[in-house]
């Protein structure tokens, strides 16, 4: 079986439900069926990979397929990345990878039979696309996702978000606001961001509180072993000393980037390996994707 193909005719299975993914950027979504019922969030579509690369492009309707990561060049102008389309964090789960797409949503990979993966898109809407992931946990069992506004570039007119953290679940691809109590004593009505959450190698949560006050703004920076209460407070040395160590992704199986393409991320899923991809320059991004190939 060929394993790189063309998104309109060579899907394994295209769901007539429906489908995001496009045969190109021009054409037509594929039509909705009356007679089709679904219970649950539905996939955007069920591909099998073999040992060609699939390459996806991130769009502000979802990922599409592209022929090659060559196409992806010039699509996108250069963005300071918190205003950009990109795979902002990747975490590996039971039963596949779960993604918190910047300006978007969850994204979620699962495996199945031989190679087989499906795809569902989890979108937040027009209320994502105001602002920026900065974290992705699991809270109480469920993987929360915080948004926040960012203000290192641009002067947004929106507000920081009223509810700051989400999750999703399979019964829908709409995310729902999961609240966190550490962070009900920072009121987004008083200006209150917060735009960092993360879990330590040391099993701790870390997060970071900020508000504009004048032309300077205030920070607060806390540790919580649950999330459940505030945290206590600690030093900007120690609050940095918790976030993640660089890594340089590489595998025999990717492909190699062209020139200002990185890969930012890597996990395997079933009998696939998956590798998210940006193209960069100093601060900002440009097209970002992910490529999935057999292992």
């Amino acid at each position: 079986m060929k394993s790189s193909w063309s998104l309109c005719g060579s899907w394994l299975i295209i769901l007539s439900l429906f489908c995001f993914l496009s045969c190109s950027r021009n054409n037509e979504p594929a039509q909705v069926s009356s007679l089709v019922t679904w219970s649950g969030a539905y996939p955007m579509a069920i591909l099998q990979t073999g040992n060609n690369p699939l390459w996806f492009q991130l769009t502000e309707n979802g990922p599409v397929n592209i022929g090659a990561i060559e196409d992806a060049a010039d699509v996108y102008a250069f963005t300071p990345w918190p205003y950009a389309l990109h795979i902002r964090f990747l975490t590996e789960t039971s039963d596949g990878l779960v993604m918190a797409i910047n300006r978007d949503g969850f994204f979620k990979i699962t495996s199945g039979r031989g190679n087989e993966l499906s795809m569902y898109r989890f979108s937040g809407g027009d209320l994502w696309k105001q602002y920026t992931v900065g974290g992705l946990i699991k809270y109480n069992d469920n993987l929360t996702a915080l948004i926040y506004l960012d203000e290192r570039f641009l002067n947004p007119a929106s507000p920081p978000p009223a509810h700051r953290t989400w999750s999703f679940n399979m019964n829908s691809n709409t995310p729902f606001p999961l609240n966190i109590p550490a962070f009900d004593d920072f009121p987004a009505d008083e200006g209150w961001n917060i735009d960092t959450v993360r879990i330590a190698d040391d099993g701790l949560f870390y997060y970071r509180a900020a508000r504009r006050s004048g032309a300077s703004p205030v920070v607060r920076m806390f540790r919580s072993p649950d999330l459940t209460g505030i945290g206590n407070e600690i030093s900007i040395e120690t609050f940095y000393s918790s976030s993640p160590r660089e890594t340089v992704y590489s595998h025999s199986s990717l492909p190699k980037l062209p020139e200002g393409f990185v890969y930012t991320g890597m996990s395997r899923i079933g009998n696939s390996l998956f590798a998210s991809w940006e193209e960069q320059e100093d601060f900002s991004i440009g097209a970002a994707g992910f490529v999935v190939i057999k292992r």
